[in-house]
């Protein structure tokens, strides 16, 4: 099974912000989209769209507790994370489950040939994983009484 298999079920639509949203704005975003993460995107003429960081609820609850001042006068680029890791839509959910929980991240955006393409989250990779096994369990007991 692959992340390919993921999107294609719960769709490829990410939210991206700017580096120069401010942390206002990412709640704001977060909080209508009711998702925990965002893709930070910079558009560049020539290069297009590329990744540049994720910011998440953690990266927003840690500025507030480190009280480095109001929401409105940060801008993302300045907490957000920017060594990303990404997978590809090939990769078997079991390595994108043990990259996720060997690098402490619930969410992965999706690459295909350097384009995002989509984003799992720790949520997704958990619900294919039991909908994967009832599954198979019920094929079990049909096998069995049958």
């Amino acid at each position: 099974m692959t992340l390919y298999e993921i999107l294609k079920t719960k769709g490829s639509t990410v939210f991206t912000i700017h580096p120069q949203a401010t942390l206002d704005e990412v709640v704001g975003e977060l909080v209508r989209r009711n998702v925990g993460c965002l893709v930070v995107c910079d558009r560049g003429l020539e290069e297009g769209e590329r990744i540049v960081g994720v910011v998440s609820e953690r990266d927003i609850l840690r500025f507030v507790a480190a009280g480095k001042g109001p929401l409105s006068a940060c801008a993302v680029a300045s907490i957000m994370t920017t060594q990303v890791i990404t997978g590809s839509p090939q990769d078997s959910v079991e390595a994108t489950m043990g990259l996720m929980t060997t690098h402490r991240i619930r969410h992965l955006p999706v690459l295909s040939q350097g384009r995002l393409v989509g984003i799992v989250s720790i949520g997704d990779i958990v619900k294919f994983q039991h909908d994967r096994l009832a599954l198979e369990n019920q094929f079990m007991k049909d096998y069995l009484t049958g």
